[in-house]
This record gives C-alpha cells, structure tokens and sequence, in this order.
C-alpha cells in the first residue's frame, strides 16, 4: 500500500499556510538534557523533566532554592558560570529559560547547529520543539499545543478537561497498560483490538471504576476479554459522505469512519470529508470515472468481502446518499448473500445539498409541488426514462449526470412539451469551497454548460424554482448568468406524443 489514500497516491493533503508541529511523545529516561538558566522558569522545566526521568543539566551563575536542593541531591547536574555551547554535549533535548535575549539566542544557534531540539521559554520563532500544556491520568497523559502561538489558550483547555477526565482514567489506563501483553495474545489483529477497547469503554467498566469498585471492574475486564474473542466479527458500514462539505456529514457517519479498519471511498469524497477519517486506517479509492479508470462494481464487492472476513470493520464511503444513484441497495445484497453483518448511514444526497447551496428551494407553493430525482448517463438510460411525465410543469427536475447529454436531455424535454424558457441552474462542486452555480434556460443548456467547461461533480437542477437562485444566493460566488452566444437552432417542436 502507497499513500494514504489507497494503491496509489493519487489524493495529497494539500500543504497548510502555517504548518501544524508534529506530535511527539519523547523517551527522555535516562537522557541527557540541558536547561539554560536558574530561575523559577528552569525551576518549572526541570522539575516536568525530572518527572519525565529525565538526567537535568542546569547551567547558570545561580539557582533558586529547589533547584540547588535537587543538585545537593544529586538528581541534576550544575554548571555554575554563563552559557558555553559546550554544554549542549551530549544531550538530547535544551530548554533557554533565561531572561536574556541574546543568551537564549545563542542558546538556539547552537542547538541549531548541532541538530538538538530547542525550547525557548516564551519565544516560539527560535524554538525547534515546544512544551505542551499536559492532563495526567496515570500513564496516560493528553497534551495540548497551539504551536507556540496562543499558550494560554491550551492552558485554558487543560484546566476544562482536568476537570472532565475523573481519576478512573487512571485505573483504566493502569490496567490496559498491566494487560497489554494478555490483550496482545489474545488479539493479536490490530482490529479485533480495537473493537474490544471500544465495546469495553462502551460498557460499565468506567462507572465501577469511578464508584471506586476495582474488583468488580477487574472481574469485568476478564470476562470481556473472553467473550470478546469468541464473538469478534468484520462487518461493512455502507456510509453515505454527502456532496463535499464535511459539516454536512452525520454524527453516525464519523463515528463509522473512526470505527473503521478499511475505507472504500469513490473518487469525488471530498479532501475534507477523508480528513475526518481514522489516520490509521487502510483508503482505497474505489471511484467511477465515465472518461477515465474506473473500479468495476464487481472488484468493489471482492473487496468488501476480502476484509470483513478477515475481521476488519470496513466503511464502503460514498458521494452523496448510498440509496440514491449509489448502487448501495446491490451492494447489500452481495453482503447478505454472503453473510457479512452490515449497517447503512444514510447521507445528504446531492439534490438536497447543492440545491440549498445554491440557493435553490426545490419545491415551492408558487413554483413547484413535486421534485423528481433523474440520472441519465448513457443514450440507453435515456431510452427508460418517462419524458412525458418529466416534462410536465411545475415540478423539479434534479439530474445526476454530471455534464453529460444534456443536449439530448433538452431535445427530449422540449420535444415532450417543456418550455424551452423553463428556467435551470447548473451546479458545479455543490456545497464545496469551489461552488459555481450558472443559470439559464433550458433552450441554451448544453451551449451554456460548454461555454464555461463544466466539469463533474456536477448536478443539474430544472424548473421555475431555479430562477430563484439569482436572489436567494447565499453560498459562494453569485450565479453566473448565461454568457453563451445565442445561435439560432433548430429545437425539437413541442409535442406531447411519445418520442
């Protein structure tokens, strides 16, 4: 596997502006590490590292009370005397805690040049690393950061989850960590761990750990543990990721996507939506291309079944709502067929979203008392479809057909008896940061989709309400109105025989 994303690293995660720092969790026992300084600020870094098992190595002409018991104490080193960038030798990790710029910049310099992570009190420009505010629990320990850029904002989201993390995260932390080795042995999948600790934080372990009933959470633990082995299953979650904006996902949805071992997803899940992933899990892009490589529906089936065999939960993500021009309802019955458990998300479809991105109301007292959903993206579709009754008035037609036969959709419609100035709106990336909507009328469809190159996704919404999103836009750019040269054709003469 190469990439995050799946078989081929075809999806990047674009670059941010301001580069997020790496979290890391360092092993300084028994290290070596420097502290620049020997006020009450060295004071507070020596003491974090002494705790972390750290070796201290103070350096400043004096130390505060506590910090020359600890060296009478032998638990840290002092060198008396002004910053020498001897010091940095051997050592892991130095902290500048000093009140003078230019010592804490040589102190940056230094390290810089030696290749040493660099922490400056105060000074996020000449620091390499910074000291996250920290929630201890026992061995487990949650560290907020904001980059150095606003440190008393995480100090201010230490101090609500202090308050939110009680002391039974300690005894659970405490006995995963005394079981590690049993849970490994008996778990040896990656995913069949998971879904253990997930069905056992679910349960009543934490409350009898908070009602101080130890014994009986341990008793609890065990008999978790053994029935768990003999009943851990793969399933497939059938999830449905809507049109791009990941603000439109359901609470059901990301609790599926961060449950999951393997995510299916087609080819136009937004960026933004696969963020929102488990960072662990296995992506493969599974997408359908009219131009270019597609997965065949068939290879999506062989995939689901290859991981929820192996016990892996996996997440078949799909533009949209699964039920809606998903394919969802074949994908179902392949997995009951062969008797793999599933569960179906429902998400946004594109009509509804895009539409109300747009602007657009899909029905209406004055315009529209009915909404009729159409894919066509073939002349045999086309060929299925009733057209008499989609060209009536005073209905919605949202198509999803990306930007292809509209002409043969607008001959149709016009040759069944919809008026050639019924009122569309075309919408490119519906709800995405890059949302362009065009309208016209039907008479210029196609001229007007080609003019401006509109490329998939894209949905197309017929009807008088679709004159409304030159008013009630709200989302993104205006619409753009038809920019096409008029040519004189030759349309399709309204008739209401069958064509």
């Amino acid at each position: 596997m190469s990439g995050r994303y799946g078989h081929q690293p075809n999806r990047h995660l674009p670059t941010p502006v301001s580069a997020p720092l790496f979290p890391l969790f360092a092993d300084l026992q028994g290290r070596r590490v420097l502290v620049v300084g020997g006020g009450p600020v060295a004071e507070r870094k020596t003491e974090a590292l002494l705790h972390a098992g750290a070796l201290p190595r103070v350096g400043a002409p004096d130390l505060t009370p506590h910090l020359l018991a600890w060296h009478e104490a032998g638990r840290i080193e002092w060198i008396d005397g002004r910053f020498d960038p001897h010091w940095l030798s051997g050592v892991w990790l130095v902290v500048a805690a000093t009140d003078d710029a230019d010592v804490n910049r040589a102190v940056a310099a230094t390290a810089d040049a030696r290749h040493v992570f660099a922490n400056v009190v105060d000074d996020r420009e000449l620091s390499t690393f910074q000291v996250p505010a920290i929630v201890e629990r026992g061995p487990l320990q949650v560290a907020i950061s904001s980059g150095g850029g606003a440190p008393m904002l995480a100090r201010h989201l230490r101090r609500q989850l202090e308050t939110l993390l009680d002391d039974s995260w300690t005894s659970l932390a405490e006995l995963f960590t005394r079981q590690r080795q049993r849970i490994r042995q008996r778990f040896p999948q990656t995913a069949e761990r998971r879904r253990f600790f997930e069905k056992l934080l679910a349960g009543p372990l934490p409350r009898l750990y908070r009602q101080r009933l130890h014994a009986q959470a341990e008793q609890h633990f065990l008999a978790m543990l053994d029935e768990h082995a003999a009943t851990a299953r793969g399933s497939v979650a059938v999830v449905g990721a809507g049109p791009g904006d990941a603000g439109l996902l359901t609470l059901n949805a990301l609790r599926a996507m961060n449950e999951a071992d393997v995510i299916l997803h087609d080819r136009l899940v937004s960026e933004d939506v696969l963020r929102l992933g488990r960072r662990d899990a296995t992506y493969i892009e599974v997408g359908k291309s009219a131009t270019g490589h597609s997965t065949r529906q068939d290879d999506i089936h062989a995939l689901m079944l290859e991981h929820a065999r192996t016990g892996k939960r996996v997440v078949r993500l799909k533009g949209g709502d699964p039920f809606v021009f998903g394919r969802g309802g074949e994908e179902l019955e392949f997995l009951r067929t062969h008797g793999i458990p599933y569960e179906v998300v429902p998400g946004i479809t594109a009509a509804i979203a895009c539409a109300a991105y747009a602007g657009i109301p899909l029905t209406h007292r004055d315009h529209a008392q009915s909404v009729k959903l159409v894919t066509a993206h073939c002349k045999d579709s086309f060929d299925t479809l009733d057209w008499q009754s989609l060209a009536q008035e005073r209905q919605t037609l949202a198509v999803y057909m990306g930007v292809a036969g509209l002409e043969g959709l607008r001959d149709r419609l016009v040759a069944h008896g919809r008026a050639p100035s019924t009122p569309f709106a075309l919408i490119e990336n519906g709800s995405r940061r890059d949302q362009r909507v065009l309208t016209g009328t039907l008479a210029d469809l196609p001229e007007t989709a080609r003019f401006h190159q509109v490329r998939s996704p894209a949905l197309l919404v017929l009807g008088e309400v679709a004159a409304l999103a030159g008013t009630l836009h709200w989302f993104g750019a205006p619409p753009v109105g038809t920019a096409a040269p008029t040519h004189s054709r030759n349309l399709p003469t309204p008739t209401l025989q069958a064509a």
